[in-house]
């Protein structure tokens, strides 16, 4: 148990490294960064002393008794340097022998948070959002619409060549993207869709195989007798659906939802085909990729615009996460 521990440990922290990278490097400035290249990985900033006019920096000084002192060094040298207290300036100069290069800064930490707001307004943020969101909600509601009758089909109803058609419906999730994109961007252009949400909209309302999948599958394992009760009372097939199915399907439809919002959030190559030229339409993952593009020389903004793009689909997991895993390992009722 130890040793999967561990192991657990180990691949959680590799994980876990570049969202640690990401988060100290979004408060830090460009001086931090280049700083962090010298060692400290911290968001820290080297004390200074105004001397004469002049802001000097302050270092950690061995001294010839042993002890170490945090002198500002005021003149520097080759083989000796001035330096001078800040707790005790009256007292004079203080002359230590050696190279001044060998002496550790004395730091303290300075994060810049001022990198949050500032791309916020750059990239604006809550156009971006909007757009996303509403893309992502409406693509939910055709989502689950299509794929639970699809699957509601395909689990209760005899239909003919069942297992035929379910398994044509399967092997379209191998089937890339890549290669429909030429005919169907085709389509669109040539009925004016081109340039608008149509194109990340409407294909959500036709059912999508994998979601069909994971649906069909909770579904067969509710049991049979709740339908055949409901029919006794004499509900048709819709009616069950609605009011015996749904309400026992909240984890696997809860997991659907949250697999096509995530989808929407991060998907990237669709909205940089149809929305190309639209601004003011395009989600998050194109407005941060442009973001980069402008701010490419400045890493801090960079992941700064990145962490505040991953904390809604991380808050939403968090919530939802008891429901979603339920969902996804597809327990069924307990009979």
């Amino acid at each position: 148990m130890s040793l999967v521990t561990l192991f657990t440990a180990m691949l959680a922290a590799a994980f876990l490294t570049p969202f640690f990278y990401s988060a100290l490097t979004s408060i830090k400035d460009q001086d931090q960064i280049v700083a962090s290249a010298r060692g400290s990985i911290w968001p820290v900033d080297q004390l200074t002393y105004t001397y004469e006019g002049e802001e000097v920096g302050i270092y950690k000084v061995p001294m010839p008794d042993g002890n170490i002192r945090e002198l500002a060094l005021v003149d520097k040298g080759r083989q000796s340097s001035d330096f001078i207290d800040p707790a005790a300036a009256d007292a004079g100069l203080v002359t230590w022998e050696g190279s001044w290069r060998t002496l550790d800064p004395v730091e303290e930490l300075a994060p810049r948070w001022e990198n949050f707001p500032t791309a916020w307004e750059e990239i604006n943020f809550p156009l971006l959002v909007r757009n996303t969101l509403a893309i992502a909600l409406i693509g939910v509601i055709g989502t689950l619409i299509s794929s639970i009758a699809v699957a509601y089909a395909f689990a209760r109803f005899p239909l003919p060549f069942k297992r035929t058609l379910f398994f044509l419906l399967i092997s379209t999730i191998i089937l890339p993207t890549q290669v429909t994109l030429i005919p169907t961007y085709t389509i669109y252009a040539r009925i004016g869709w081109v340039g608008t949400w149509l194109p990340l909209l409407v294909p959500h309302f036709f059912a999508n195989a994998y979601n069909v999948f994971l649906l069909r599958q909770y579904f067969l394992t509710l049991p049979k007798e709740l339908d055949e009760a409901a029919m006794i009372d004499g509900a048709g097939p819709l009616r069950i659906l609605i009011s015996v199915i749904i309400p026992q399907s909240w984890p696997v439809i809860v997991a659907v939802s949250l697999f096509h919002i995530v989808f929407a959030w991060n998907d990237y190559f669709a909205p940089l085909i149809y929305l190309l030229g639209k601004p003011n339409l395009i989600p998050i993952s194109i407005g941060i990729q442009n973001f980069n593009f402008q701010y490419g020389s400045k890493p801090h903004m960079i992941q700064a615009t990145a962490l505040m793009g991953l904390a809604f689909p991380v808050l939403v997991f968090f919530l939802a996460q008891r429901v979603f895993m339920r969902g996804v390992v597809i327990t069924g009722v307990e009979k």
